[in-house]
């Protein structure tokens, strides 16, 4: 069986490492249902709304067992049109006396519906560093490509669930860049 970041217990340095590994690996490559991220706003200028296409977008909030941090969305959906932009938020809350820093990771379900799913920008981009007791706004504006709308793989998706894990960030961890050493 693999690792499984969200379990309880101990992890040895190796499971961490491979978890850490996979973790970059799908934020480098887009793969595993992972939206597209970080796109200007020519494209965003320049997109026709598919106003026929109603989708209703899910919001969920994990975090790691290590991670002593309160997260969740502050809405539970909101309703797009592929095209249109949309502005959707999650609040994070260190209850703790020090400062943690901590990174996340998403996923997009149903995957097929992830290479459509764009973010403008996101929380989600950066390491985010909370201090004792702070409590934090994180938005994430995102898009749906117009071209959901023309993918028959897509016909029947009207649902789509964007999803959050956070884990606590190490200070000086350096992820591996896949192929060097």
């Amino acid at each position: 069986m693999g690792f499984d970041p969200a379990a309880e217990g101990e992890t040895s340095e190796k499971e961490e490492e491979t978890f850490n590994y996979s973790l970059f690996f799908f934020k480098a490559t887009g793969l595993g249902g992972s939206a597209v991220a970080g796109h200007g706003s020519d494209q965003i200028e320049t997109m026709k709304p598919v106003k026929d296409r109603i989708i209703k977008v899910t919001f969920n909030a994990d975090v790691h067992a290590s991670l002593q941090w309160n997260f969740r969305p502050q809405q539970t959906e909101v309703y797009v049109v592929p095209g249109e932009t949309a502005l959707a938020f999650y609040k994070a809350k260190n209850p703790t006396d020090k400062p943690i820093i901590g990174i996340s990771t998403y996923n997009v379900v149903p995957f097929e519906a992830g290479q459509y799913f764009n973010k403008i920008q996101c929380f989600c981009f950066e390491e985010q560093r909370l201090n004792p007791h702070e409590e934090v706004d994180m938005p994430v504006f995102f898009f749906i490509d117009p071209d959901f709308a023309e993918d028959p793989r897509m016909a029947h998706v009207d649902l789509i669930t964007l999803s959050y894990t956070f884990f606590e960030a190490k200070e000086g961890q350096k992820l591996p860049l896949p192929g060097y050493n």
